[in-house]
């Protein structure tokens, strides 16, 4: 790709090593997302790095990879499909892709019997970019979300993933129930699809957070940037994918 995160270790793992690991979030997503995991340490805003439904590790890795010193990254999953070698499998993939199990812990557990309280003892404080990867139904991403801001730093990020896929049509439903619960909330941007498989990602945060990295992310991706932004009643915000283009009418 002729753009990358600004991390060297983060942008090594996603030329040489992403598509590697089995998963289905998309190599442009990871690598917006480690740019703000980057861009998050630049500005000064230290916690740790946590995912819901880690399965093989691409993308939990490729986060890993952007801690900065001191940090943890934290793994949740029922690590038992397609079978009960997955964790192992998890583990491998990290030690080949230089995520050390100094810097990461994984849970083998149901998110629903999780609270604020084992995250904080997992990891020993906020976390600072969620990524929301778990059981696709519109009730569990809500709990979700409520687990992710309860234990998120006040200039955290959350990213959900497999928004507008066409399989899961009810998730975004349930974003817009929880922005509309949490008004102080704002989508920063819209990371949009590769293909069918690898589909588009929401990133959330305060909106007091969001002049901290949307001007960046429009420079720092300009040619991906979809400039007609996304339309959210009160305000827009940044669209960005692989292929920027409107619709040429004769």
């Amino acid at each position: 790709m002729p753009f990358s995160s600004g991390n060297p270790a983060v942008d090594r793992y996603l030329a040489e090593g992403y598509e590697t690991v089995r998963g289905m979030s998309s190599r442009f997503a990871a690598t917006i997302c480690g740019h703000i995991i980057w861009r998050q340490t630049e500005l000064g805003i230290k916690g740790h790095i946590g995912e819901i439904g880690t399965f093989e590790g691409r993308f939990f890795i490729a986060m890993g990879l952007g801690l900065a010193e001191g940090e943890h990254a934290l793994g949740i999953d029922t690590f038992n499909w397609p079978n009960e070698g997955l964790l192992d499998l998890f583990h491998s993939h990290c030690a080949r892709h230089g995520l050390v199990r100094e810097r990461y812990t994984a849970i083998k557990a149901n998110v629903r019997d999780l609270s604020a309280d084992d995250i904080h003892k997992a990891v020993g404080g906020p976390i600072r970019f969620w990524h929301l990867d778990g059981d696709h139904s519109r009730e569990q991403l809500l709990l979700d979300l409520a687990l992710a801001e309860s234990t998120l730093h006040p200039q955290g990020m959350i990213c959900l993933d497999d928004m507008l896929h066409p399989g899961y049509p009810l998730l975004v439903v349930a974003v817009h129930e929880w922005l509309e619960r949490h008004p102080h909330w704002r989508v920063l941007c819209v990371i949009d699809r590769e293909d069918i498989v690898a589909a588009a990602k929401f990133l959330l945060c305060h909106k007091d957070v969001v002049p901290l990295f949307e001007q960046d992310l429009m420079n720092t991706f300009k040619a991906q940037h979809w400039v007609l932004g996304s339309e959210w009643e009160r305000y827009f915000c940044v669209v960005l994918t692989p292929y920027p283009r409107i619709a040429e009418v004769d």
